[in-house]
């Protein structure tokens, strides 16, 4: 520049953020090409392009501004100013220089690995040798939590790992029972359109932010937090959250449970309402829209099927269980219940309020059970913690410790009275299940929750918490029982069923009752079985039994019996006799409930004694399922034509059949497709065309409910070429 010409000020024509390549780096461009969204304690590159000159060094001083946040401050780390020139300055956030050119500029940003997530304004502020002070809002970016980050607290040491739990946008969720267990298909879509906005939008509609949003931003750099945030907001019990929980059996106003197949039409249909709970979820929504969330954040997340899992709401660490003397069982006053399977989410973070060596997965709870601090959320418990029974440590860990540890008692209710029947210690936390990595298994994950039933590092692990528990503030009822007796295992004569024998208190066993069924249980059909008694003394016994059969909810929750019966069976000395029972179709179709579960139970009386013996079953009714094909190549931006084929199980006519298909990259929305009427044993064949829109592994989902059931499910993966 010639000797005596002023400097003009640097004046910026136009930014380009580079959201394409930028995402792409930072494993977002899933979500987006178009808006930048980057992850935290990872660089992006910027160029600025300038109007009337080059960045001079020494004469032109560049500092960026980055907020986030209605109120951003720089005491609480949501606002940030950094120079291009200074180094190791008083922000963490670092500007580098990248390209100088003639007229632009090429910038290097990076925010530090525990930097508050969320919606960033980026602005510049150029002060020129001599010349003006200039400002520009350069644009807005979005900043996740990274696991690709060694620096950042939900670092995750493996990318098998990374792409399971961050970027898979489908899996499979557990139901069923421990010995029948079903997966059902479900669609995270935590990248599809909009997604990303409405996660951000949960975040600034929880309690947290409208008491104090300078706080609440300042915070959600740590994952601790913001899983405690997520997790209140997945459920409606406190704000407007996303779901409404509803286990009534009636959802006239709304969606049966079972009929959902993912997360992206249940979070549109809470943003597209203004914010309004949708209705409405159980415990597996509750985990897998909290799973489309956190995945969405950044935070590695996997949804985890726990079977015979209690609830235990006074914090004794026993489920009691009361029965009349029929055998059937009642409503438990206290609520304590056994759930025949319940759903959680295990998110992946460092813990630095806890001691060394209780990072790692931790459990959280969507579905409103209890409080914990004021608000319907459970965790993040330690999943380590759960194991070595280190109850006293945050966060909710007695609650999710009595999940996959409590101890049963049952209890035989007659004439006002209260008598023991049987104390059981392992029946609650059984086959803990979670998808595989990069595969359609299932992964059982039980050891990480608890040692070994029978070992002696198990009831060493029971006693501490019961001791911690007593001693702390979550005191309960003292137990003071005596080591109970152990039940026999449980018969595994079916795979659609869960089988108790016989319960009795005491440890010599002289008769055992135990149901086993002749066939498989299929919905429609007539559940044929035998109660089989055996009598191991060298004495004859007389038995009177009763039996009932009634309908479950998942929860363990018990409807009203629809059959009963009654025999006297007779047995001499060491002689097992097999006693025949029919249920019909007729007698229990109408009183299932949408879970189809039936507990079979028996209570048996000797003449000579004043003992009872307790028996049950519990059945999952099965469904045919949906057969997907897929006719031709799939190519991305190319019409892809599906063919679905399913039946009418039942021998009666049903009504008001609707099919709905899913798949994130295959359907920018839910397909619905209306069947109507369906004929005994009818089967039908739908096809439909979609043009695929994202390349990779997808996953199409499909559901088929009408008046008679509501979750007959099936899927199909496909592989989508990217084409030329």
């Amino acid at each position: 520049m010639a000797q005596g010409c002023p400097i003009t000020g640097l004046e910026v024509a136009l930014t380009d953020l580079q959201s394409y390549q930028n995402n792409v780096r930072h494993h977002t461009e899933e979500i987006s090409i178009d808006q930048l969204i980057v992850r935290r304690g990872q660089a992006f590159n910027i160029t600025l392009y300038f109007r009337n000159r080059g960045f001079q060094p020494g004469l032109d001083n560049i500092i960026f501004v980055t907020e986030t946040g209605p109120l951003p401050e720089l005491a609480k780390g949501t606002r940030a100013v950094f120079s291009l020139a200074s180094r190791g300055g008083p922000s963490p956030w670092i500007a580098s220089l990248e390209t100088n050119g003639a007229t632009s500029l090429e910038v290097s940003l990076c925010p530090p690995p525990m930097a508050a997530v969320g919606r960033y304004l980026l602005k510049v502020r150029i002060e020129s040798f001599q010349g003006p002070v200039t400002a520009y809002q350069l644009g807005e970016f979005i900043l996740l939590f990274n696991p690709w980050c060694t620096g950042d607290s939900v670092y995750l040491d493996s990318e098998p790992q990374r792409q399971e739990y961050v970027m898979n946008d489908y899996g499979f969720i557990y139901q069923g029972n421990k010995n029948w267990i079903r997966p059902c298909p479900w669609n995270y879509g935590q990248f599809e359109e909009n997604i990303i906005h409405i996660c951000l939008k949960l975040l600034d509609k929880s309690l947290n932010f409208q008491i104090d949003s300078a706080i609440d931003c300042a915070l959600r750099g740590s994952p601790v937090y913001i899983s405690r945030v997520v997790c209140a907001m997945i459920n409606s019990n406190d704000d407007n959250g996303v779901l409404n929980g509803n286990w009534s059996e009636n959802y006239t106003d709304g969606v049966n449970p079972a009929e959902w197949t993912g997360s992206v039409a249940i979070l549109k249909q809470w943003h597209a309402t203004g914010c309004q709970p949708v209705r409405y979820g159980q415990c597996w929504v509750f985990a897998a829209v909290m799973c489309t969330v956190m995945r969405c954040l950044g935070i590695p997340t996997r949804v985890v099927t726990n079977f015979d899992s209690g609830h235990d709401t006074d914090g004794n660490l026993i489920i009691d269980e009361y029965y009349d003397n029929t055998g059937r069982i009642l409503e438990n006053k206290k609520k304590d219940t056994v759930w025949n399977f319940h759903v959680w989410n295990e998110c992946w973070m460092a813990r630095k309020d806890l001691p060394p060596g209780y990072g790692g997965w931790q459990v959280l709870d969507a579905t409103p059970q209890e409080t914990s601090n004021g608000l319907y959320c459970c965790g993040p418990a330690s999943v380590r913690a759960i194991k070595e029974g280190e109850v006293d440590l945050n966060y909710d860990t007695p609650f999710a410790f009595s999940m996959v540890n409590a101890d049963c008692t049952s209890w035989l209710v007659s004439g006002g009275k209260e008598q023991k029947i049987h104390q059981d210690t392992n029946s609650v936390g059984n086959f803990i299940s979670t998808k595989s990595i990069q595969s359609d298994e299932r992964d059982d994950i039980t050891e990480n929750y608890k040692y070994g039933e029978g070992s002696p590092q198990e009831r060493q692990v029971f006693l501490k918490a019961l001791q911690k528990l007593k001693n702390g503030r979550f005191q309960g009822p003292h137990r003071t029982d005596s080591e109970p007796s152990r039940p026999m295992p449980p018969n595994q004569d079916s795979p659609h069923s869960l089988d108790t024998p016989s319960l009795r208190p005491s440890d010599v066993v002289q008769v055992s009752l135990k149901f086993k069924l002749l066939d498989s249980p299929n919905m429609g059909q007539d559940i044929n079985f035998v109660l089989l008694a055996l009598n191991m003394s060298s004495q004859f016994k007389d038995l009177k039994v009763n039996l009932s059969a009634q309908s479950l909810l998942h929860d363990g929750s018990p409807l009203s019996p629809f059959w009963q019966d009654m025999a006297f069976i007779t047995l001499s000395p060491k002689e097992a006799k097999s006693y025949p029972c029919k249920i019909l179709y007729s007698q229990y179709s109408q009183y299932l409930s949408t879970d189809k579960l039936i507990r079979l139970s028996v209570l048996g009386e000797e003449k000579s004694s004043p003992e009872k013996i307790l028996a049950n079953k519990i059945i999952t009714l099965t469904y045919p399922g949906i057969m997907i094909n897929v006719l031709g190549a799939a190519i991305m931006n190319q019409p892809l034509t599906i063919q679905v084929v399913f039946s009418n199980p039942l021998s009666e006519q049903v009504e008001d059949c609707v099919l709905t298909l899913e798949g994130s990259g295959l359907f920018k929305k839910q397909q619905r497709v209306l069947i109507g009427v369906l004929k005994p044993r009818y089967k039908v064949t739908v096809s439909l065309k979609t043009v695929p829109f994202k390349s990779g592994q997808r996953q199409i989902q499909a559901n088929l409910r009408s008046n008679k059931f509501k979750d007959i499910k099936g899927y199909r993966n496909v592989y989508v070429d990217f084409g030329l």
